[in-house]
């Protein structure tokens, strides 16, 4: 939880400083911007994002929820294991060399943009980026001394799936950067695919273990909700089910693929949201209809196949230099701080042996 807050609070200063900046100034049809919007230079009260339809300081609001989310996603798959030292440098670097490069390439007009690939809410510059970085840290980081580790909370790990669903209705409806059509469409797209690959994930589970989990149920519409996000405003209506249930199924296997492989990636942010947002980058190259959505392209099934192409080229380059990079700036972060804890702080947990506190006073329990 701390690692999550400490995300909230330090990503806020560096987008405020020059991440905003990098991410949507100047730049155009290359890797990274400028620095001509430092510290919100130039843009007031009555500036307009590009589109005209609101101010700027939302969109500069609504983008650096994204920022602080997609490092924190990391930090789950990684949980109990990492010096807090090594974290604060590991969200610094990452943030700056990873996710600022892809936001500016997809979303700020830079290469990939111009290039002809697209990603409405972030399969690509959120989900892909952040679950193949997460393989590279468990790699890297080797898994949990307990081995045994359960959910603290299964109803909190639930409050916390409702959040999200509800919350993703404004990651990708929000998206469209407006109020109209595409923002009712993603709306809508958003909930089928996270409902089906809900109940894709019960069946297939309740099949293979003989029992309906309630913690696969969550994990399932996380799975949608990660695979419908890079399609949700360019796919119509009657392809969500399919994304969905191809979502459920794929990052079910995942998991279990992640589970033989014993890679200790505790919230499953490589399975589920790597694999998802791939996934549902590739499934935007098959389905997507300027029909439905102008702004985006025809698909496969359109016959455009090398709009296919191009999804599935950023796809793997995003996921291939997410993984690599990671697992290199691990490489040199241990040359300046310890990345793991030692076994004794392990055992006594990150709380009290980095952080003094406990979550639970269990003496008044």
């Amino acid at each position: 939880m701390i690692q999550s807050f400490f995300s909230l609070g330090w990503t806020t200063v560096l987008w405020i400083i020059f991440g905003y900046s990098l991410c949507f100034s100047g730049g155009e049809g290359g890797i990274i911007g400028n620095l001509d919007k430092m510290f919100l230079r130039g843009i007031g009260v009555d500036s307009l994002y590009s589109n005209g339809q609101i101010p700027e300081l939302v969109f500069v609001a609504y983008q650096m929820m994204f920022a602080i989310i997609t490092p924190a996603l990391i930090t789950g798959a990684f949980v109990n294991r990492v010096s807090f030292k090594a974290y604060v440098i590991f969200l610094t670097v990452w943030q700056i060399f990873v996710y600022y490069p892809f936001v500016h390439m997809v979303w700020g007009g830079g290469l990939l943009a111009q290039w002809g690939v697209v990603d409405f809410a972030g399969g690509i510059v959120v989900h892909a980026t952040a679950g193949f970085a997460a393989l590279a840290s468990v790699i890297y980081v080797g898994a949990r001394v307990n081995k045994n580790s359960t959910p603290n909370s299964i109803p909190l790990v639930a409050i916390g799936s409702g959040l999200l669903w509800f919350g993703w209705y404004g990651f990708n409806a929000g998206s469209e950067v407006a109020v109209d059509k595409i923002t009712s469409l993603a709306f809508i797209n958003t909930d089928i695919a996270a409902s089906f690959a809900t109940i894709a994930w019960v069946v297939v589970e309740w099949i293979r273990e003989r029992k309906p989990k309630f913690v696969g149920l969550l994990t399932g519409s996380i799975a949608g909700l990660a695979c419908i996000t890079p399609c949700a405003g360019f796919v119509p209506v009657w392809a969500s089910p399919i994304i969905g249930v191809l979502a459920g199924l794929t990052c079910y296997l995942a998991v279990q693929f992640k589970n033989r492989m014993k890679w200790d990636d505790a919230l499953d942010v490589w399975g589920v949201h790597g694999i998802g947002g791939v996934l549902g980058t590739l499934l935007l190259g098959i389905f997507a209809s300027k029909a439905v959505n102008a702004a985006g392209f025809d698909g496969w099934l359109l016959g455009n196949g090398a709009f296919f192409g191009k999804q599935l080229v950023a796809a793997f380059v995003a996921s291939a230099y997410a993984f690599i990079f990671t697992y290199l700036m691990l490489i040199i972060i241990n040359f300046i701080t310890p990345v793991r804890v030692n076994q004794d702080d392990e055992n006594a947990g990150l709380d009290q042996s980095l952080h003094g506190e406990s979550a639970y006073d269990e003496g008044s329990l």
